[in-house]
């Protein structure tokens, strides 16, 4: 029996209206997705002429290994669906310790290691470039982190911009599940309103 044969209308409408809020709050509550857009490698520290091995990796996450660069100084463009995208997610403002590294049959070295922040990245396309002389040029993307506002070491005016953008985010969050919640309570009190007046019908018939 489909599922709205199966509900009242208001249950239904209720049903639906949920599901389609549902689908929107990852973008409010679930992490901000990082991608790689573009890297280049100027040098290899393994011992042996073999193919270039790159993966990222923050601190207690999964290595990413870039499969497409292969050699150096040759810069990669990526388009943010490969299946070792996104390199990494930001659930708050939270700084994490990430990093390029090659992985070679001796040894294991790094590119660059460094503090990755949600305020590094900036407007207008949330972008952020990270450089390091002799050893890498990466370009990552992460539109929807620039509002999760600034760490430390930016301006006071910065940061209090990017949590002004958050709290936007829980009042708005919490106006949806309110309206949900709402939308719950009347569609349950007119089902209970509806099998009452059923139920007086079904007594007088029987009554007659």
């Amino acid at each position: 029996m489909p599922l709205r044969r199966r509900l009242n209308p208001w249950a239904f409408h209720v049903f639906l209206f949920s599901s389609i809020l549902l689908s929107w709050f990852p973008g409010f509550v679930m992490s901000e997705n990082v991608t790689l857009y573009s890297i280049e490698i100027f040098n290899t520290h393994s011992w042996l002429p073999t193919k270039l091995s790159v993966y990222f990796q923050c601190k207690g996450e999964n290595k990413a290994y870039l499969l497409d660069v292969k050699k150096t100084h040759v810069s990669y463009t990526f388009k943010g669906e490969e299946s070792w995208q996104p390199l990494t997610e930001f659930a708050n403002t939270k700084c994490k310790r990430c990093g390029f590294y090659e992985e070679g049959i001796f040894k294991l070295d790094e590119f660059d290691e460094w503090e990755f922040c949600p305020s590094d990245f900036t407007i207008p396309d949330g972008s952020y470039n990270k450089v390091k002389d002799k050893e890498l040029n990466a370009t990552f993307l992460c539109p929807t982190c620039v509002s999760l506002g600034t760490d430390s070491s930016h301006a006071t005016g910065s940061h209090n911009e990017g949590k002004g953008m958050r709290l936007d985010r829980v009042i708005l969050i919490c106006v949806l599940v309110s309206t949900v919640f709402t939308l719950g309570l009347v569609a349950l009190y007119m089902f209970l309103r509806k099998r009452k007046r059923e139920h007086g019908k079904a007594r007088s018939r029987k009554a007659f």
